[in-house]
């Protein structure tokens, strides 16, 4: 069973990116109809919210699943950032502490996964497969968002999250310590991925339905509106695939099922990509290569992206490469009376890239000997049908199949426009270029005229 509030769906961080959720789901099951023509009718939907007591669940529903359920995923969560905390709190929280107590009504209940975050504890450096310790008891932050102020809650947000980089992290930190109590009652464990990207196969290849993390870069970059990003080169890209998550997942409560008498020893799986991992700065090359193998057509320039783990850098490669351009193309359409939209744009992608700038340049080092030791369980067939093992990923062959699903589901730009865009393109890069040299011998000119008048 999957909670989901419905409200927390993403649009996209950006203008120049959307999501029509009903197609993607469309394209998403269309795999399955062709094998299953009827799975429709073996699913059932719950109507619930998150942000409501009980879930938002009614009596009649309720009942039901107490009767149905045997296996709970816990996925439902808010991601953003810079979430109010009291939204966060209800949402990634105490949603989950309601779902417990519901599920311990659940006679046939076998296995509860919680999913949490790679990063939940991510104030260490390094994050074993064990509980840590929460920044506050989850009963006290229920009592600071039920009974203090909303305003005064709001302004002491950044000293109540201390060294967390942010309202996700620190929920998520917490909602790990509602799973740890009831580890003795229940099957219950925690699965922690990294930052999950596209699909890599399933149901279709390339999926994907938001522009969150990385993908919001990409689409970014990919646009030719996103040319600097705060980053180290040298740090481990920790990406897991959308559908390998999946089936970690399922393997994850299918262990959890086959072990119920964890005692003391919460089951905690990381599920990270440190046994096959790439660096920023291979991201980076494969944004390169195939922004100019499979180019988009809603493009409005020549993609190129600088990274760097200097802030100051970053800020004044901000100011030239973003701020200045959009200043100039604002203001000229001002003058030709349309509405100045670029900055606006802007202003949402410097608060996307420094939300991830963080992640992108700090280090961690995690280990997941649990989780090897569930994969060495799998039957060949298992193996193979549940696929989730990172270390059998190929990069190369992921790659391809990332870039033409951010072309297709997230700028609705179909295959067949593929030779126009590489014509668009050619075009931008040439007179980009063009440009470049222009500005070069201005400036070459300027520095002439400066020592000859002082000569």
């Amino acid at each position: 069973m999957i909670i989901e509030d419905s409200a927390l769906i993403s649009r996209t961080p950006t203008e120049y990116a959307f999501t029509d959720m009903e197609s993607s789901i469309e394209n998403l099951f269309s795999t399955l109809k062709k094998t299953q023509p009827t799975f429709e009718n073996r699913l059932v939907a719950i109507k619930g919210d998150c942000s409501l007591p009980n879930l938002g669940i009614s009596k009649t529903d309720r009942t039901t699943l107490i009767h149905e359920v045997s296996i709970i995923f816990n996925v439902a969560a808010t991601v953003r950032f810079n979430e109010k905390l009291k939204s966060a709190v209800i949402t990634n929280i105490q949603s989950l502490n309601d779902l417990i107590n519901l599920s311990k009504e659940m006679p046939k209940l076998k296995s509860f996964v919680h999913v949490s975050t790679a990063f939940a504890n991510c104030i260490h450096d390094l994050i074993e497969e064990k509980f840590y310790d929460p920044p506050m008891d989850a009963d006290q932050i229920f009592d600071l968002t039920n009974y203090m102020d909303e305003k005064l809650l709001d302004d002491t947000t950044s000293q109540l999250i201390g060294t967390y980089p942010n309202i996700y992290v620190f929920t998520k930190s917490i909602a790990e310590s509602v799973v740890r109590k009831h580890v003795d009652s229940m099957p219950i464990g925690i699965f922690r991925p990294a930052i999950v990207i596209s699909t890599y196969q399933e149901p279709i290849p390339g999926w994907i339905d938001n522009t969150y993390g990385p993908i919001g870069i990409t689409a970014g970059v990919l646009m030719g509106l996103m040319r600097t990003h705060y980053c180290d080169r040298t740090v481990k890209a920790n990406f897991v695939p959308a559908d390998l998550t999946v089936n970690g997942l399922i393997v994850s409560a299918w262990d959890i099922a086959n072990n119920r008498r964890f005692k003391k020893d919460l089951p905690v799986y990381n599920y990270v990509s440190d046994d096959n991992s790439i660096t920023y700065g291979v991201f980076l090359e494969m944004i390169h290569k195939y922004g100019e193998l499979i180019p988009s057509e809603k493009a409005v320039w020549c993609h190129s992206l600088i990274i760097t783990k200097y802030r100051l850098v970053h800020l004044f490669y901000i100011y030239f490469l973003h701020l200045l351009p959009a200043a100039i193309i604002d203001t000229i359409a001002v003058c030709a009376g349309k509405q100045p939209r670029l900055r606006r744009i802007y202003n949402k992608i410097h608060k996307m890239s420094d939300a991830l700038g963080y992640f992108s340049t700090m280090k961690w080092t995690y280990t997941n000997e649990r989780w090897n030791k569930v994969i060495a369980k799998l039957s060949p067939e298992d193996r193979e049908l549940f696929f989730c093992d990172i270390k059998d990923l190929v990069w190369g062959a992921y790659f391809p199949t990332y870039f033409l699903g951010i072309r297709k589901y997230i700028f609705k730009d179909p295959i067949e426009t593929l030779r126009q865009a590489r014509i668009k393109w050619l075009r931008f890069y040439w007179i980009c270029q063009t440009l470049k040299i222009l500005i070069v011998c201005v400036f070459l000119v300027i520095i002439w005229a400066t020592f000859a008048g002082v000569s």
